[in-house]
């Protein structure tokens, strides 16, 4: 006769005993735990490796955005010129002086002379700005680039990458005598076409100048214009 199985065996451990079974049962359930310890960890360390490569993806993305965004000029201000150098530069003798009223000036767009007190923000505008305003911008060393409205966007597009984004106003001005015309304080250069090497040449000679009369004046906390965009 085959004796009966003993209390607490099991079908696939029929000759241990109760103690012997229950220690199977235990190292069992210790193998499971350690299995599931593993898995923890490998899940564990396959989120870390994914949140890297997330991060990388994204610090790369960042990093891609501002290499390939093009950014506008930037120049260096010791000009000390008389910007002789730079075919086609025209230069005047405007006196400056403070006004309330409206000033009838010699040069289109103005280059200089008596002005509003208040100055013009310098930035980006996309309608035409006042020039008594803008003639005191340029009294503190600002360079105003100033363009016919007809202009094609991929040109003004072009235009914008050559101004710096301090101390320069950047408007359209009706009856403009060139397509684009340069103006520092009592200087001037009328150019074509936006990819014209000489407007680096004259921001290199006249932006930020010391010979204006209120050199290191600022160009901002006054007067903005309508249609300023930056």
């Amino acid at each position: 006769m085959t004796p009966a199985p003993q209390s607490g065996s099991t079908s696939d451990t029929p000759n241990l005993t109760v103690k012997q079974q229950r220690q199977v049962q235990r190292d069992k359930k210790l193998e499971e735990f350690r299995k599931e310890q593993k898995r923890t960890v490998r899940n564990r360390k396959i989120g870390i490796s994914i949140a890297v490569v997330a991060a990388v993806a994204v610090v790369g993305l960042v990093v891609a955005s501002v290499v390939l965004t093009p950014q506008r000029a930037s120049y260096t201000a010791d000009a000390a010129g008389s910007g002789a150098k730079i075919k086609g530069v025209e230069t005047f003798s405007n006196s400056a002086g403070h006004v309330e009223t409206a000033v009838t000036y010699p040069q289109t767009p103005p280059a200089g002379g008596e002005h509003n007190p208040m100055w013009l923000n310098c930035g980006v505008y996309t309608e035409p700005v006042p020039n008594e305003n803008a003639v005191h911008s340029l009294e503190h060393g600002a360079v105003w680039v100033t363009y016919d409205p007809s202009i094609s966007s991929a040109e003004l597009d072009a235009l914008k990458m050559k101004v710096p984004t301090t101390y320069a106003v950047l408007s359209p001005f009706e009856d403009i005598p060139s397509p684009i015309v340069l103006s520092a304080w009592n200087a001037q250069l009328k150019v074509d076409k936006a990819d014209d090497p000489r407007i680096a040449k004259f921001f290199e000679e006249y932006w930020k100048s010391p010979n204006v009369p209120e050199p290191g004046s600022a160009c901002t906390g006054a007067l903005d214009a309508p249609g300023k965009v930056s």
